[in-house]
């Protein structure tokens, strides 16, 4: 049984908090890699004293990074960086079971969410994980007292970044951040392989469609498009790919997929996917283009690749027809377009987010980038920063003794051979 909370909290229901554990403790299961940086922090202690916040998606995996940061001696308090992608029963359990504060409802209004945001921010923390940068912004914009309490901070998606360096850029970006998200052991496998897998199994959840036969359109070509594309094609779709970047519209054409104008695809295809970190990407004039019965959903981090005050312009008020599928009627046409997960994150929205053993490298990354943070406070200048790439290599070492794996090494003459200039063929 889980015992009484003994802090402050906001959450759906805390008597979710048994089923909550058992499947947190099951997500563990898959997160070798974690689970090993826990055992170590639970002994060194090297976040003794530190306050933490963390805007996350309040998951099963989530609550494994919390677990960890805890044992490492930190004082941590989670929110959730989107609306729809808490997991109540998980929400529950960090609070009734392991005495962690969170603030997180699936399904919280916007003002919820920003006095959430706020609230974290009321415990003057010292370091900051992010999702979104929507913490920081907020810190920067309406709490500029707290700013030299902070020691730095790590984002976790390519969104976060992108806002980051844009405060870097405009010389309002006062500490360090890690940008957890261009980790190799992070992008190459969460967004690739977890997007790509939780994206399709959200639009299933949402919708039981069959996807072979349909013209399944991606927009972008990121690591997050390359793998929505990948498994959308192994699902038996027929995959477009729109892009505004020369290099990766050539990749997508030699990985095979067909690349096109958004203007050409929206016409065409049966099925959207998002995944650019960018605004109205699909805009009025594409939802105007599409055939009826068309389905549109968003992977990227915020809702507004769609542009759905467009959509509502043209349509008026939507019908819930299933669990997160909301049927807008063009009143021009009488065309249906249909929308998961109100435009949000599908793969957290309607199903439970990437898989563990994905996130466990992930969230890794968040540990050490925590821990890195920590070690060197008040020597990292302000600004974004990758986590060290031996630091990259470890977590690539362990997640293989995890699974059993052993790989090569150089012998002393391969490598003389390759740090040297004078050798030739």
């Amino acid at each position: 049984m889980s015992s009484a909370p003994s802090v402050e909290y906001d959450v759906k229901d805390i008597g979710l908090a048994n089923n909550g554990k058992q499947r947190i403790e099951w997500a563990e299961r898959e997160m070798p890699v974690l689970r090993l940086i826990r055992e170590r922090f639970a002994e060194e202690k090297p976040l003794s004293g530190v306050k933490l916040v963390a805007c996350a998606h309040i998951t099963t995996e989530t609550a494994n990074l919390a677990r960890a940061l805890q044992a490492g001696g930190a004082e941590a308090v989670l929110i959730a960086s989107n609306p729809l992608s808490t997991q109540d029963d998980v929400a529950a359990a960090l609070v009734a079971d392991w005495g962690i504060p969170v603030y997180a409802i699936k399904g919280e209004s916007t003002d919820t969410y920003n006095r959430h945001v706020r609230t974290a921010l009321d415990t003057h923390p010292d370091i900051i994980i992010d999702d979104g940068s929507d913490v920081v912004a907020t810190l920067l914009k309406e709490r500029a007292n707290q700013i030299k309490e902070i020691v730095g901070s790590t984002e976790e998606t390519t969104t976060g970044i992108q806002r980051l360096k844009a405060m870097e850029t405009a010389g309002v970006l006062p500490f360090p951040s890690i940008a957890v998200n261009n980790a190799q052991t992070k992008h190459f496998f969460d967004n690739r392989y977890g997007t790509g897998q939780s994206t399709l199994d959200g639009i299933i959840r949402a919708t039981n469609i069959l996807l072979a036969g349909r013209t399944f359109v991606v927009v972008g070509y990121g690591w997050c498009g390359k793998g929505v594309a990948l498994r959308a094609r192994g699902m038996g779709a027929n995959v477009v790919v729109t892009e505004v970047d020369p290099i990766k519209a050539v990749e997508a054409v030699m990985d095979g997929f067909r690349v096109m104008p958004i203007d050409q695809a929206s016409a065409i295809g049966d099925i959207f996917v998002t995944v650019t970190g960018n605004r109205h990407v699909i805009d009025g004039e594409h939802f105007a283009n599409m055939k009826d019965g068309a389905i549109v959903c968003n992977s990227g981090h915020f809702d507004l690749e769609l542009n759905l005050v467009a959509l509502r312009e043209m349509a008026g008020d939507p019908a819930t027809v299933r669990p997160f599928v909301e049927e807008y009627k063009v009143q021009s046409s009488g065309r249906r377009i249909v929308v998961l997960g109100e435009g949000r994150l599908i793969n957290l929205a309607a199903a439970e987010g990437h898989p563990a053993s994905v996130m466990d490298m992930s969230f890794a990354n968040q540990a050490l980038s925590v821990e890195y943070l920590v070690k060197n406070k008040g020597i990292l200048a302000p600004g974004v920063h990758l986590l060290p790439a031996e630091v990259d290599t470890e977590i690539a070492s362990l997640k293989l003794r995890a699974l059993g794996i052993s790989i090569d090494t150089l012998t002393a003459e391969q490598l003389e051979y390759i740090s040297s200039w004078e050798t030739g063929t």
